[in-house]
């Protein structure tokens, strides 16, 4: 079988690299037929050099052209959705149903259409005036920017049809995605869709553009380039921080959505009042899609009692009952076993699994223990993640010990903490643990699991590091996520006539504006 093209300036064309690979279905162990390349540095540099012709195309356009194109892309994306779906569990072994037909897959189309919606009402650019000193300022694009997509969402973090790309492109900037090796085919797929709607809607040439894999140095030299304005990246720890220090080193902004285990406590008063049910919902969440969610809940934290303990072997004979499902990939696989063999040997009780399991790409539903004190005393070792259907429990011995863990957490994408409905027995327990969660986390739960992630104005899919780059944005949640593809602008003293028309007089947005020394906003016009 010839080897994939990649899209580079519009066209798809053949690679000139020698090397290639091959995607695996993780359910059979099978490498699929299809051949994808290694993208050369040549290739890459070329990719670039046609974003920034793009860039200085569209750079002025108004929004509304970027949002003709995301909706039809939306639109293809819709009429090919069995292709889609078909490559995209050939790939992960996701499932069809409820996952990618009936989630991931309108998710991503909705992602796409509310992206257009911001980008025609314009607000997120925050047009700015000081009307006294007649200084002028709003957000606009920043540039080409590179969108890595991680393997666990193949459609809705897609790195041509996800999230940050939606967010990219409603700023008003081309795109170059970098495909993920777990899902080449899917990708393609998408590309060809979105070139064909950037042809649809007269978008520059290279406004949107796909290779494949690259060499972490190819990588590397990619983020850090002059022409490139931003870059998103969502995947493992090792890499993003390979790519962010490539990028930190000459000034680029990297927003990463790294690791991260989601602790969540569970109060006394909440175990007495409703323990069974609750290892029942804690177990659906740790062990949905495998556990291969980045708001999988990877820590639990309680206080050691009879109803802690029970709660314990509930979660633990629940684990043990449902049957591992496929991981990503033989890479997810291994990645989960070294976890599990580095909490043990740091002192980790094995309640469960451990092993791998039966089928390829499998792991066993796995459950450790250790107590409060072994966790202060080891916090970084044991906050190491393992990415997939495992958790650790920590059993403290009491509220002092369990604040003495939450002190001692990295930053963290969410933490949820469950406590007493019916009773105030756990409200001061609550206010104190809360207090301390709160500046971990970019999400605070209260009595719910972390693992959904709502496409909504109000959601912060980000947090302190380690868990992302910034603890200032969010990769999920629109208007919000645009900004961070967005530089701030700011005109002093500039005519009206040459003023971006979000900050002439008669503008078609609402304006902050100084008057008389107080700040008002015009009204939307939408």
């Amino acid at each position: 079988m010839p080897t994939a093209k990649v899209l580079i300036e519009g066209h798809w064309i053949s690679s000139e690299g020698a090397a290639t690979f091959h995607a695996m279905n993780p359910r059979t162990g099978e490498t699929l037929e299809e051949k994808f390349p290694v993208s050369p540095w040549f290739e890459v540099d070329k990719a670039l050099h046609s974003s920034d012709r793009a860039f200085q195309e569209c750079r002025a356009w108004p929004g509304e052209r970027f949002a003709a194109f995301l909706e039809r892309y939306a639109e293809r994306i819709e009429a090919r959705s069995e292709d889609l779906i078909a490559a995209a569990h050939a790939e992960t072994a996701l499932p069809v149903k409820p996952r990618l037909a009936d989630a991931e897959l309108p998710r991503t189309i909705s992602q796409l259409k509310l992206a257009a919606h911001w980008a025609r009402e314009g607000s997120w650019m925050r047009p700015t005036i000081d009307g006294k000193l007649n200084i002028r300022s709003t957000l606009a694009p920043i540039g080409p920017v590179a969108v890595f997509g991680p393997n666990n969402f193949p459609f809705a973090f897609n790195s041509i049809a996800g999230g940050d790309f939606a967010a990219a492109v409603a700023a008003g900037n081309p795109v170059i995605a970098k495909g993920h090796s777990s899902h080449p085919r899917t990708t393609q797929l998408f590309a060809e869709e979105a070139q064909a709607a950037a042809d649809e809607t007269h978008m520059p040439s290279g406004f949107v553009q796909l290779i494949y894999r690259t060499s972490h140095e190819d990588g590397a030299r990619l983020v850090s380039h002059p022409i490139l304005g931003a870059i998103g990246y969502t995947g493992g720890r090792h890499a993003g921080l390979y790519l962010k220090s490539a990028a930190d080193a000459v000034g680029k902004p990297i927003y990463l959505e790294l690791s991260s285990v989601n602790p969540v406590v569970f109060l006394p008063g909440a175990l007495a009042e409703r323990g069974e049910v609750l290892a029942t919902e804690y177990a659906a969440s740790c062990l949905m899609g495998s556990g291969q969610f980045c708001t999988n809940p990877g820590v639990v934290f309680l206080i050691s009692d009879s109803a802690a303990d029970q709660f314990v072997a509930n979660v633990a004979k629940a684990f043990t009952a449902n049957t591992p499902q496929p991981m990503l990939g033989p890479g997810v696989q291994r990645s989960f076993l070294s976890g599990v063999e580095t909490l043990s040997s740091l002192g980790a009780t094995l309640l469960c699994g451990g092993s791998a399991g039966p089928n390829p790409c499998t792991c066993e539903n796995t459950l450790l223990q250790v107590s409060g004190q072994q966790f202060v005393a080891n916090a970084a070792g044991f906050q190491t993640e393992i990415f997939g259907n495992g958790a650790l429990f920590v059993m403290c011995e009491n509220l002092s010990e369990i604040s003495a863990c939450m002190k001692a957490l990295e930053g963290n994408l969410t933490g949820a903490i469950y406590s007493a409905v019916t009773s105030t027995e756990d409200e001061a327990a609550y206010t104190q643990l809360a207090g301390i969660l709160r500046q971990k986390v970019g999400r605070l739960l209260n009595d719910k699991m972390p693992t959904g992630v709502a496409v909504s104005p109000a959601m912060n899919h980000g947090g302190p590091f380690p868990a992302t780059g910034h603890p200032g944005f969010t990769a999920v949640g629109l208007p919000a996520s645009i900004t961070r593809f967005a530089a701030l602008h700011c005109f002093d003293n500039v005519r009206d006539d040459r003023l971006p028309p979000a900050l002439q007089n008669q503008n078609p947005l609402g304006l902050l504006r100084l008057q008389n020394g107080e700040w008002t906003r015009d009204p939307l016009t939408v």
